[in-house]
């Protein structure tokens, strides 16, 4: 499988440019604070607006906020740590650390999204075959993370 993990310090156009390429993105704009990708999928009818915020407050903290707007939906990744591309599935995955846990963010090039909030870490190296289809889901989904994750924090 083609993945290619990011954990670069600033997030810049190239990166916003990269992945909207492999989404299909229509449109992709910046201002000073924000990318803006917007994917559209015509068959099914469905528009995703994707806001990347390389560096932004986060409350006392700054740190990378990844936005998801929907016709139904509005997800929001705090802290994101990196994100990883594949080429192949046609998605990103942008994922956030805090201790033990993970979360993460899917985009897809067909204007979908997923979101995966606080996982235990050692969920994504289980044997995913013990464990229920449910919760094996989301330990493949985050697995594809694995190679960006903090090395402290890596059992």
């Amino acid at each position: 499988m083609n993945n290619k993990p990011a954990k670069e310090k600033k997030f810049d156009k190239s990166q916003a440019e990269k992945i909207g390429g492999i989404l299909g993105a229509e449109k992709i704009t910046e201002d000073q604070e924000k990318f803006r990708l917007k994917v559209i999928n015509r068959e099914e009818k469905r528009t995703l607006s994707l806001e990347i915020f390389p560096e932004t407050s986060l409350g006392k903290t700054r740190g990378m906020l990844v936005v998801v707007y929907t016709g139904n939906s509005h997800l929001q990744l705090h802290n994101c740590t990196g994100y990883v591309i594949s080429e192949e599935l046609g998605e990103i995955t942008f994922v956030s650390e805090s201790g033990d846990r993970l979360s993460g963010l899917v985009v897809e090039r067909g204007a979908s999204c997923s979101l995966y909030a606080a996982l235990n870490r050692e969920l994504i190296s289980s044997d995913f075959t013990q464990l229920g289809v449910e919760v094996m889901l989301s330990g493949v989904a985050l697995s594809l993370a694995e190679d960006i994750l903090s090395d402290e924090k890596k059992d």
